[in-house]
């Protein structure tokens, strides 16, 4: 149920580097949101037209979204941990990283032909 989508400017890095990445932060957020990691999934997109402050410099955005809430002390923490990940992977500056946090209701979350709800 929790989800970590990264789109970027950058042309991607080599396959087996997304995937190391990619499943850093699956684990990363399973520790973040105390739900097991077998829920957990991951998307990663580059090549994208994107502009921040006006510039076409290098730049990512997140998504996260996750069942239930959660809470300021979390999204801090998250926003931390996740913006140093993509700073050391993709070396996207940090201060051009903006990360979405969305709770999702458990009947707004489909998996395995039902809901969480």
């Amino acid at each position: 149920m929790p989800l970590i989508k990264v789109q970027t400017s950058l042309t991607a890095p080599a396959k087996g580097e997304i995937e190391t990445m990619l499943k850093s932060l699956s684990s990363m957020l399973a520790k973040h949101t105390g739900k097991p990691e077998s829920y957990v999934m991951t998307a990663f997109e580059s090549d994208i037209p994107m502009t921040f402050g006006g510039t076409t410099e290098p730049v990512c955005y997140i998504e996260i979204k996750s069942v239930g809430s959660m809470k300021p002390e979390q999204t801090q923490s998250m926003s931390q941990d996740f913006c140093q990940q993509i700073n050391q992977v993709l070396g996207v500056a940090k201060n051009r990283i903006y990360i979405e946090f969305a709770d999702a209701k458990g009947a707004m979350w489909g998996w395995n032909g039902t809901t969480f709800g």
